[in-house]
């Protein structure tokens, strides 16, 4: 899907053809409920991409969005050069992603710069995200989310994607060396300019995403849409507290790493661990876990990926797009046939008995004081019965600790 050509990428395209792409690329569409679906036919045959709103905004953007940590040498991540990249970007546009998201320091802005290259042409069809915050260089005044640094990283940026403005610019992470009104303002300015559109967080705990939010309110500043957070089958910390946070706050999550790494494509087992040169062998540190329950955990993905004739990835991925409040899951992957399959899972509807089956294989339990919350205001609340029956009909409410007769 050569994108080019139609006037505007949304899910409501209707008729729309490609007649750049080696293979011509068809889009209708078949349903619009909550999650748009345009159906891409293929001589080989059909596959769908399905598209959501990019948190409490009208801006609609593919289930799945491309990665980019792998462009460029700089990282050890990937090394992809600028024909491989291209090559991805032009594989993720012709499957129906309309969403890329990069960062400044990926590759020290060699990632940004191959993107940019390859979206010559076709950049104003397309959502594009980057971030700012972490180091560019030794001088420790080119790190943080500084004013200084802020506005002096947007300019780089813009240079690097070939573009004057960037759909969503994201904080890398919380900066507790620079007052956080000085980002925020400086965040809405970059708004106000007509240089970014959207803003978002990314790796905030809650009470500084909820500080934030509440500060961007009280002084009327643009508010953060999105959260780009780690969640995995074997990371699941962000049912903690902050995945309530988001929903309640209309923030959409953008996913990081939903494979761990490569860790659940299944490829490795007890008996075979990730070798030297493959990325989780490289980066798998990076998102810590205990190693014998993501062995449990894989042994459930291959089980139900063989009833669904599909791979251990994809239905790892199935099952975060799934999730409660998230907007777009982010794939990383180095090789057009790892790309290609992991667009399938947005195809991969999981049956309650196998969410359920993959849920215990990877819970983590429950900490205080998030139990302690669900009992008051779950179990022993009458009320929640009352208003939402349908959650305990379908037995997704907390089990009464304390056995109260409300529970009955």
């Amino acid at each position: 899907m050569l994108i080019s050509t139609c006037k505007r990428v949304e899910p409501l395209i209707r008729g729309c053809t490609s007649a750049n792409s080696k293979i011509r690329t068809q889009f209708q569409l078949v349903k619009v409920v909550n999650i748009a679906i345009v159906v891409l036919v293929f001589k080989g045959g059909v596959r769908k991409m399905k598209y959501r709103k990019l948190g409490n905004t009208g801006l609609i953007v593919s289930s799945v969005a491309l990665g980019t940590m792998q462009f460029g040498g700089k990282m050890n991540m990937g090394n992809l050069g600028q024909d491989d990249t291209t090559r991805m970007v032009k594989l993720a546009l012709d499957g129906g992603i309309n969403f890329i998201d990069t960062a400044d320091v990926y590759s020290l802005g060699e990632s940004e710069t191959l993107v940019g290259n390859a979206l010559k042409g076709v950049r104003s069809e397309i959502v594009l995200a980057t971030k700012v915050r972490l180091p560019m260089s030794g001088n420790f005044n080119r790190s943080g989310a500084t004013r200084v640094n802020i506005m002096r990283e947007v300019e780089a940026s813009l240079r690097r994607l070939q573009t004057d403005y960037i759909d969503l610019y994201q904080i890398h992470g919380w900066d507790s060396n620079t007052p956080l009104e000085e980002t925020l303002r400086t965040l809405d300015d970059l708004v106000r300019q007509g240089k970014v559109r959207y803003i978002g967080l990314s790796n905030f705990l809650s009470w500084q995403a909820a500080t934030a939010v509440m500060l961007q309110d009280q002084l009327g500043l643009e508010k953060y849409v999105t959260a780009q957070m780690y969640y995995s089958l074997v990371g699941r910390g962000l049912e903690y507290e902050f995945q309530s946070f988001a929903e309640y706050h209309n923030i959409g999550i953008l996913v990081w790493s939903p494979l761990a790494g490569g860790f659940l494509s299944g490829k490795y087992t007890r008996a075979n661990p990730a070798p030297g040169g493959t990325r989780f062998a490289e980066a798998g540190n990076f998102v810590p876990f205990d190693r014998e329950m993501g062995y449990r955990v894989v042994d459930v993905l291959k089980e139900v990926a063989n009833r669904h004739e599909a791979t251990p990835a994809r239905v790892a991925l199935a099952w975060v797009l799934g999730r409660t409040a998230v907007s777009s899951v982010i794939i990383a992957a180095r090789r057009p046939e790892q790309l290609e399959d992991n667009i399938r899972a947005v195809d991969l509807q999981l049956s309650g008995d196998e969410v359920r089956r993959l849920d215990a294989a990877s819970d983590p339990g429950v900490p205080y004081p998030k139990w302690m919350v669900l009992q008051l205001d779950t179990a022993e609340d009458p009320r929640s019965k009352v208003l939402y029956p349908e959650r305990y009909e379908e037995g997704d409410t907390w089990t009464d600790l304390r056995q109260t007769r409300w529970s009955a």
